[in-house]
């Protein structure tokens, strides 16, 4: 028996995997979570041979949660399942020790093979996200630089941004411009929604 602990912050989303695993004769849900911050805590309680975890969720980001994951329990596999396709993730989520990464419209039964795949050792991740990654190559934001325009996402000002994460208006007009032109952009705002869309935030 594989033992399943999923976090997804839609009920929802989350009921509705739960369901479709728990057909499975050789799958067992042992927890449901809402929140990245609950994963760690859950899993060291009931060591799931897999977690599968969504991206985008309150609290910790299921990336850094596998991360965190691989540290705390190295025995407990990650899938991360999203509805967010996007290469940056992948390619964040892989470097972070996540087995697998598929999107949430996978049907049901390949996600189910996907589960037995990763508790298994093996490896699955969606093919077409796999060629972009590929093609697109890696982020080229330094992590000051994705720190700075996740500050930019609302419109703040170099200087606003400054002040929240302590360096001066002149460095963060330097980090955003440098930003601006790895991502094509033409200002800080469409450079951060860019980066953000690619998955690179």
């Amino acid at each position: 028996m594989t033992t399943v602990l999923l976090a997804d912050d839609q009920a929802l989303v989350r009921g509705a995997m739960a369901a479709l695993l728990g057909l499975e004769e050789d799958l067992e849900i042992v927890a449901e979570v809402g929140s990245g911050d609950e994963v760690l805590e859950v899993a060291l309680r009931t060591r799931p041979d897999v977690a599968v975890l969504d991206v985008e969720m309150p609290g910790l980001d299921g990336i850094t949660v596998a991360a965190a994951l691989g540290e705390r329990l190295p025995g407990t596999r990650v899938l991360i399942v999203t509805t967010f396709g996007r290469p940056g993730y992948l390619r964040r989520a892989l470097e972070a020790g996540a087995s697998g990464f598929v999107v949430k419209d996978t049907p049901s039964d390949e996600l189910a093979e996907a589960v037995r795949t990763v508790a298994r050792g093996g490896r699955v991740v969606d093919p077409s996200l796999a060629t972009e990654v590929v093609v697109g190559g890696p982020n080229p934001l330094t992590d000051r630089e994705r720190e700075i325009l996740g500050q930019a996402l609302d419109g703040r000002s170099a200087a606003a941004i400054a002040a929240r994460v302590h360096l001066s208006p002149g460095t963060v007009r330097n980090h955003l411009s440098s930003a601006i032109g790895k991502t094509g952009a033409s200002n800080r705002v469409e450079a951060a929604r860019r980066a953000q869309e690619l998955g690179w935030l």
